[in-house]
C-alpha cells in the first residue's frame, strides 16, 4: 500500500478591487448576470460569466422550473451559450456568484459536481486551463484550472 495525497491551489482575495482588471470585470459581469436568475423555488440566485479568448464575455444565470430537475445552473447556461454562440473560441475564465434572494453569500458559492464536469469538458476542448473565480462577500477564490476544483476529472476518452 502507498499513501498518496492530492493538493489544490488557489488565490484568495478580500475584495473585487484586489483582482487584476480582467478578472474584476468578469466578476462584475457575473454579478450582473445574477439579476436575471429565475429561482422562485430555491430562492438561491446564481450568476456566471465566461471570458473567451477573443475578449467576449458571455453571461448565464440559474433557471429553475416547477418540473424539477428541468432547470439549469448558471455556470452551464453561460458555458453552453458560449459554446453555441462562439463555437471554437477557447474559454479562458469563468466567474460565479450566488446567494439567497439576489444577494451574495459570505463565503464563495461553489459549483455543483455536474457544472464542474462541464467546466472540465470545455477546458479540454479549449486545450488550455480554464480558471474559475468564485465570489463571496468576504472572500474571492481564484483557481487557475478546473483540475483544482475537480481533481480526478472524469474523462471517457
Amino acid at each position: 500500500m502507498q499513501y498518496k495525497r492530492l493538493d489544490i491551489h488557489y488565490t484568495e482575495y478580500s475584495s473585487l478591487g484586489e483582482l487584476p482588471e480582467r478578472d474584476r470585470i468578469l466578476c462584475e459581469e457575473a454579478i450582473k448576470a445574477q439579476k436575471s436568475s429565475y429561482a422562485p423555488y430555491s430562492k438561491f440566485n446564481v450568476g456566471a460569466a465566461v471570458l473567451l479568448e477573443d475578449g467576449t464575455i458571455v453571461r448565464g444565470s440559474n433557471q429553475e422550473n416547477a418540473a424539477s430537475p428541468s432547470g439549469l445552473c448558471a455556470e452551464r447556461t453561460a458555458l453552453f451559450a458560449a459554446g453555441v454562440l462562439h463555437p471554437g473560441v477557447p474559454m479562458l475564465s469563468l466567474a460565479i456568484v450566488g446567494g439567497p434572494d439576489y444577494g451574495m453569500c459570505s463565503s464563495p458559492a461553489t459549483p455543483c459536481g455536474g457544472c464542474r464536469q462541464v467546466m472540465a469538458e470545455y477546458q479540454k476542448i479549449s486545450k488550455r486551463p480554464l480558471s474559475i473565480i468564485m465570489i463571496g462577500k468576504d472572500a474571492i477564490w481564484k483557481f487557475d484550472s478546473v483540475d483544482d476544483v475537480l481533481p480526478l476529472i472524469f474523462d471517457s476518452i
